[in-house]
């Protein structure tokens, strides 16, 4: 054999990622992963190794940047606590369909079920890959150093394809420093290319449905924006003339600004996005998974009125996953097939059978702009900025009016997302980066800082409460490191306010425990987050007025590298968080 064509397994995994274009690895090295880490040594001018100084978090990086930019990369972990760190990051890209590679260390393959240094295996030899199972789309345990070429190409396709989502490759010790002498394959020649498509005769009962429909409306979710189907939905939305509603992490998906945009519907949306949905009699859903919050928890005549009846609305459901036509409502066109492809179809079929809406004379799109013109006046008037501290709605109308239309703006889960959905615009695609149907604290950061990764010169901010916030603020030591301009503002209310509201909307308005931040003398107790970013020598400022909050955003992002900037905001139940509406 030629010893010069020999690599281990640890090189050829590091090599196949340089040529997927993979610029970045998340990960803390461990003894479990030795030899993958000397093979990102050896190679170190062609992909930058990042540490997070936690696996979720890491996970939570990659994330981000794909949600930036389209592309996967990778996260590595030793074996044992490393690797079963990365399951809430995991599960989080899982519910939402976004693809990273998680390689994590195992056990090496003759020593399994010995009980080696952090081994799991009392009930099964090396069982930590059984923890991880339930959040990837697809497990690979390797069992010998020449699966590594196959594994490599067949875990990029799996991602990128069909449904995304997480793939993860159990690596043993042995394996990652094993000699091989097969070549890798060239991923363009095993790489799946074209859209898939549906039959013609579902597109043309689907595009006469809708012109036939006195009140249609489109539903767009998270699917759209990894389509990158922005411009079909659009086009699509003027030719039929029906408003747009979004989910939580669709927002992007359409301007915000659009005559047509109506909003979000379900318990976190809002009231005209809810006037909306419940009166169409025709929906055009892509990509959306009608789940709870989104559907009022699926009681008929609140958000949507789906059935079997005559009068009911009508369903055109389009997914890439079967898995998900007719889940959770009726269906009367069931179509499975890419979202921009199918869109494409269905504008092609249009422009041949009928002409153009003019909706600026319609009726019904009068009454859309009234009921936008109502949200629009009620967010302006609930919003009390001259309140001290300031509301959480007016933080959000500063930072909209400061940041460029382009900006990245990065949530996780509590009121401060939940109000986003509600009162802040977005105008351009892949700029709203928020954790969705798995609720992840602790997301904002690292996400942010992803995506910062992802897009250099343009803004990004993370908008996280104190609570979210501690739950990954060792992440700004990472921050520092890279020298990466994200500004993180915290809104501290001493709480994790969602749920306090929560628990005085159920069992009334007296209740709220164990969601509060006391000292043992039962008064308020928080950190001063502005100092802990000076103790990692962030620039940072803490304030508490409506008024200072511009000037802050502008030293923040005149800044080289991060900045934090800490908010006291209102604790009142009337001004801590906006009302839920289904």
């Amino acid at each position: 054999m030629n010893e010069k064509s020999m690599k281990t397994g640890g090189e050829l995994i590091v090599e196949y990622l340089i040529d997927e274009g993979v610029k970045f690895a998340f990960g803390i090295p461990g003894h479990g992963c030795l030899g993958l880490t000397d093979a990102f040594y050896r190679n170190k001018d062609k992909i930058q190794v990042i540490q997070p100084k936690q696996e979720m978090a890491g996970v939570h990086m990659a994330v981000g940047y794909y949600r930036v930019c389209g592309k996967p990369l990778v996260v590595f972990t030793s074996i044992g606590p490393g690797a079963i760190n990365t399951t809430i990051g995991l599960a989080d890209a899982f519910v939402d369909s976004m693809p990273v590679l998680v390689i994590t260390g195992d056990t090496h393959v003759h020593m399994r079920g010995v009980g080696v240094l952090q081994e799991i295996e009392r009930k099964k030899d090396s069982a930590m890959p059984r923890i991880i199972e339930p959040v990837v789309k697809r497990q690979f345990e390797l069992a010998h150093v020449d699966q590594v070429p196959k594994v490599m190409q067949r875990a990029f396709n799996l991602m990128m394809t069909g449904r995304r989502g997480p793939v993860h490759i159990d690596l043993p010790m042995d394996i990652q420093c094993a000699p091989c002498y097969i070549p890798l394959p060239d991923p363009m020649h095993r790489k799946t290319l074209a859209r898939p498509r549906v039959d013609p005769e579902f597109i043309k009962e689907a595009v006469s449905m809708l012109m036939n429909a006195k009140r249609p409306v489109l539903w767009l979710g998270v699917v759209v924006v990894s389509s990158e189907a922005f411009s079909e939905v659009k086009e699509l939305a003027e030719f039929v003339g029906m408003p747009v509603l979004t989910s939580m992490m669709a927002q992007d998906a359409f301007p915000n600004d659009h005559p047509l945009f109506a909003y979000a519907t379900g318990s976190k949306g809002t009231k005209c996005g809810i006037q909306v949905s419940r009166k169409a009699d025709v929906v055009l859903a892509l990509g959306t998974r009608f789940a709870d919050e989104s559907t009022c928890s699926y009681k008929k005549g609140v958000a949507w009125n789906f059935g079997p009846k005559k009068e009911d609305t009508r369903l055109i459901q389009v997914d890439i996953d079967p898995h998900e036509i007719g889940k959770n409502y009726p269906v009367d066109i069931g179509i499975i097939g890419d979202i921009k492809a199918v869109c494409r179809d269905m504008l092609d079929d249009l422009k041949k059978t009928h002409a153009k809406r003019d909706y600026s004379v319609m009726e019904y799109f009068k009454e859309i702009q009234q009921y936008r013109g109502e949200w629009q006046q009620f967010i302006q008037d609930w919003a009390k900025c001259d309140l001290e501290p300031v509301m959480i709605s007016c933080v959000l109308k500063e930072v909209r009016e400061f940041l460029e239309r382009d900006a990245i703006v990065v949530t996780s889960s509590g009121n401060v997302q939940a109000q986003i959905i509600q009162e802040f615009e977005f105008y351009e695609p892949h700029t709203n980066i928020t954790a969705g149907g798995f609720s992840t604290m602790g997301y904002t950061l690292p996400a942010a800082l992803g995506a910062k990764l992802a897009a250099p010169n343009k803004q990004v901010i993370g908008l996280v409460g104190d609570g979210d916030f501690m739950m990954t603020m060792q992440e700004l030591h990472t921050a520092k490191q890279l020298n990466l301009n994200v500004v993180l503002v915290v809104l501290n209310n001493a709480a994790w306010m969602a749920i306090t509201d929560l628990q005085r909307a159920v069992y009334g308005s007296e209740r709220g425990y164990a969601t509060e931040f006391f000292d043992e003398k039962g008064e308020i107790y928080t950190p001063n987050f502005a100092q802990i970013a000076e103790g990692f020598q962030i620039w940072n400022r803490r304030i508490s007025r409506n008024e200072e909050i511009k000037p802050a955003l502008q030293g923040a992002f005149a800044q080289a590298g991060p900045a934090v900037i800490e908010i006291m905001v209102n604790r009142d139940p009337n001004h801590s968080g906006s009302p839920a509406w289904g």
